[in-house]
């Protein structure tokens, strides 16, 4: 099956593509590399998921935001590309973590977002590398902004 297939197939939502909260692009694409910026928790109707991964959020809450974070960036990659078979695979994750310090657990919180990039993509195209880290704060109180890099079909 494709990849715009695959997701169909899972009967999950993409929210609307989120707009940028300042001066830069939200996707850029270079040769057969597409950037994706970072994207937060944009829900359905367009509002936030909102809160600290250990404070108010426990981390299974952290994760669900987590895929959140990656239909919001689906939802960016179908919006400029028309198709998430345009994708040919994930090169790079990058996922940050609003939490209190004694996490550590980040990994667990940003598999919401990978697990969902691998069952869009497969397993071989779905998993590229990644980094999953804590910050001491993100914007608009967002627990996860994720950022990502995939390679295009030629």
């Amino acid at each position: 099956m494709s990849a715009d297939e695959n997701f169909e197939a899972l009967g999950l939502n993409l929210p609307p593509a989120p707009k940028p909260l300042g001066v830069y692009k939200p996707l850029l694409i270079d040769g057969k590399h597409c950037y994706v910026s970072g994207h937060g928790t944009v829900k359905d109707d367009g509002s936030l998921i909102v809160g600290r991964v250990g404070d108010n959020l426990t981390q299974e809450e952290g994760k669900l935001a987590a895929q959140q974070v990656g239909l919001a960036i689906l939802s960016t990659l179908k919006t400029n590309l028309g198709s998430l078979n345009k994708i040919k695979r994930v090169i790079k994750v990058l996922g940050m973590v609003n939490c209190v310090t004694e996490f550590e657990n980040h990994p667990f919180v940003i598999n919401g977002c990978s697990e969902l990039f691998a069952k869009v993509w497969g397993e071989e195209n779905g998993i590229g590398v990644r980094s999953a880290v804590g910050m001491g704060s993100l914007p608009g109180n967002i627990p996860v902004e994720i950022e990502a890099l995939f390679e295009l079909h030629d």
